[in-house]
């Protein structure tokens, strides 16, 4: 095993596999070093039509489609305690939207990784990087510990793809928090089966239902199983005094249209936790480093931006960094259309993720359609179609969307509708069936050939 690389990769989720892929096929000496060992499980399981594109870039589409996956064409939203919800496709954003679809993300991950070894990446899976020892242009030394044995790995740049453990941040103390209470959030989730969904095409459709505390998501990953989580604010949930692994219960329990999509589903009585607290890590680049997805910037999950945003950074990543490493871009004019890359292409994100715990957003979006096309300039938004930087067309819309926002506060654009509390609802418990316990679980590998088959 070589100590000494072109590059160094930590992390190998999507954006530290789509860099090492892009790298390694460009004859680089790549190294991924991933803390893992894949396939796991993760969270962030509803990709954006703008990912199809690039993995037709890639040259991934065939073995994608290998995978037990969910096709997706659109979106639902709605109040928890109104059954009759906002459903649009994809096809009705101002710019072109693909179908695209939701997936585990242990076997989506594995896939990237594959690709990733397959074109020549070096990846060392349970391998945990302790320190930065060097961070300069075409300098960098990382000390990491594998197998209870410890390794020095050097190279000419370093790409943190490591998530919200964001390596180089920490190193460099660039990680910022928000002071706003509306950015910060914990996720409270877990799969189930036999939750009820929508008919037909509309079946893939990620439903989103809001409340004033926070919103729920309900996404179909394949013909069985559903993932439902909720999102809060940390505040709320120390008021309500209940036990962090039955916080998902309890909201559902309060909440109308979850409830009942949910009345005959299968699965366990506890839910996972996430602290998914939005931040920023600036500058996203500099001597020695580029900062990948989750590790430059953590959006609110509700847009479902994590995975898109993985990709289409670390692509971009690889691009500037084989002209670097090939004298064609110096390092610091990569490292700056880099920061400006990322900072446009996620503004339109920001703008709608601190609208959007505005009651007067919810009731204009629910309303479903507006002036000079507004609303799919909000759809082509969701669908990701912001990269590298969103069109002129996009970008005034979205504002004079951001201004009906604020003056429908003071003057009714659309009907008033009263906010949904789950505090004001009587609970309902949910009484969850367990999931039988097989006597021979059905491997990835079955589940893959059941898939092809039909």
């Amino acid at each position: 095993m070589s100590n000494i690389y072109d590059a160094i990769i930590v992390g190998g989720g999507p954006a530290g596999s789509v860099c090492g892929l892009q790298l390694a096929r460009a004859g680089l000496r790549v190294l991924i070093l991933e803390k893992e060992k894949h396939p796991r499980f993760h969270i962030g399981e509803s990709l954006l039509p703008r990912c199809l594109p690039l993995i037709k870039e890639l040259r991934l589409e065939d073995e994608l489609k290998k995978l037990v996956h969910q096709p997706k064409f659109g979106a639902e939203f709605g109040f928890g305690n109104d059954a009759a919800t906002l459903k649009f496709g994809f096809t009705q954003g101002l710019l072109p939207g693909s179908p695209t679809l939701n997936i585990e993300r242990s076997i989506f991950d594995e896939m990237l990784l594959n690709a990733a070894k397959k074109a020549g990446a070096i990846v060392i899976e349970q391998c945990n990087v302790k320190k930065i020892n060097r961070l300069e242009n075409n300098a960098v030394e990382i000390e990491a510990t594998h197998q209870q044995q410890t390794h020095i790995f050097s190279g000419r740049v370093l790409l943190d793809a490591s998530g919200q453990n964001t390596l180089v941040a920490r190193h460099l103390g660039i990680r910022q928090g928000f002071a706003d209470p509306q950015l910060q959030k914990c996720a409270y989730f877990q799969h189930f089966k036999n939750v009820q969904r929508l008919p037909g095409e509309l079946s893939g459709h990620p439903a989103i239902f809001m409340t004033e505390e926070g919103w729920f998501w309900l996404i179909g990953l394949n013909t069985e199983t559903t993932s439902v989580g909720f999102v809060t604010r940390p505040d709320f949930i120390k008021s309500i005094n209940v036990p962090a692994d039955k916080i998902l219960q309890w909201a559902i329990a309060r909440c109308p249209v979850v409830r009942e999509r949910m009345k005959n589903a299968v699965g366990e009585t506890t839910n996972i936790v996430n602290a998914d607290f939005s931040y920023l890590c600036n500058p996203a680049a500099g001597p020695g480093y580029f900062l990948l997805g989750d590790a430059a910037r953590f959006l609110d999950p509700i847009f479902s931006t994590g995975v898109t945003l993985a990709m289409m950074s670390a692509n971009y990543a690889a691009g500037l960094v084989i002209q670097s490493l090939n004298n064609s871009l110096s390092a610091s004019t990569a490292q700056q259309k880099y920061i400006q890359y990322l900072t446009d292409s996620t503004a339109p994100f920001w703008g709608l993720i601190r609208n959007y715990y505005k009651h007067s957003f919810r009731e204009l979006f629910m309303n479903g359609t507006g002036p000079m096309k507004v609303h799919s300039a909000v759809i082509s938004t969701l669908a990701g179609q912001v990269f590298p930087k969103p069109v002129w067309a996009l970008r005034w819309r979205l504002k004079m969307f951001h201004l009906f926002v604020w003056l429908q506060k003071y003057l009714p654009l659309v009907p008033h509708r009263k906010p949904f509390s789950l505090m004001t609802e009587t609970a309902q418990p949910l009484h969850l069936i367990p999931e039988p316990q097989s006597e021979h679980p059905i491997s990835d590998a079955e589940l893959i050939a059941t898939s092809e088959m039909h």
